[in-house]
């Protein structure tokens, strides 16, 4: 180990799993630059700089599926550490998970098979033998929010719990906008057409790899009809009277809300 590794704090990421300290105050993290937490992992499998900009900055190593947790910590899956970390935590969490999974799956070159080596001055995964570079796999969707005065259309999926209802959402193809990307998963989801777009906001969402890009979509004409294969039921629901949706740590969450502020904006 250097002397760096004394003064940075460290996130330690077991097969999407993040080290949490048990025997400190609620929502801490194990970041920290203890050398003898850190010796307890003699070998990791990769380790990045994950940010943010600052003093002291944060890396992340990745550890190998049978590393075992010393005693007053415990490795707690990402989702599951939303309740319990600080809101600024989170997405750093997500972000080393990310990370280490994308340095895990992209060891060899895609093109010719040689092992790869991180490329200097840039997050990618280079090959020393044809110089094809790898970067971190992000899969852009869009989530949306297709409304009719105060109405919101929702849908109920298939893996969502019941009785869950949430916006519509799906991945960007190949070649398409986002908001063509918005028009064709309402039409193939729901069978609706939409007219009048506002982009909400974005935001990561790391199982896997994705970026949640937001929308409001005003409902332009079209009966529902859905698409069984993915939706068990959808319904427009008044603004006043929402079935259970999704919690604060989804966009799904802000979008739904959101609406539900435009249209009762002195809460009403």
């Amino acid at each position: 180990m250097t002397e760096r590794w004394m003064s940075e704090r460290w996130m330690i990421v077991r097969n999407g799993d993040v080290l949490v300290a048990t025997g400190g105050a609620e929502g801490e993290l194990a970041m920290f630059p203890s050398r003898d937490v850190l010796d307890a992992f003699a070998e990791w499998e990769t380790e990045h700089e994950i940010g943010p900009a600052g003093e002291p900055s944060v890396w992340t190593v990745g550890v190998s599926s049978d590393a075992v947790e010393p005693d007053g910590f415990m490795f707690v899956p990402l989702r599951a550490l939303h309740p319990i970390v600080h809101a600024g935590d989170w997405p750093l969490a997500g972000r080393a998970v990310q990370i280490v999974e994308w340095s895990r799956t992209h060891r060899f070159c895609g093109r010719c098979g040689t092992p790869t080596e991180l490329a200097r001055g840039e997050r990618a995964m280079r090959c020393p033998a044809c110089g094809l570079l790898s970067f971190p796999r992000l899969s852009p969707a869009v989530i949306m929010v297709v409304h009719r005065g105060d109405e919101m259309l929702l849908a109920h999926g298939r893996a969502f719990p019941s009785p869950m209802y949430s916006a519509l959402a799906g991945f960007v193809e190949p070649g398409e906008s986002l908001e063509e990307a918005v028009r064709r998963e309402v039409r193939e989801e729901v069978g609706v057409e939409v007219g009048d777009l506002r982009y909400f906001g974005s935001q990561p969402w790391p199982f896997p790899n994705s970026l949640m890009l937001g929308f409001y979509a005003q409902w332009e004409s079209g009966e529902i009809v859905i698409d069984p294969s993915e939706i068990v039921d959808a319904k427009w629901f008044h603004v006043d009277e929402l079935p259970p949706f999704p919690g604060s740590m989804s966009i799904a969450s802000q979008l739904i809300n959101g609406y539900i502020r435009i249209r009762r904006p002195t809460g009403r």
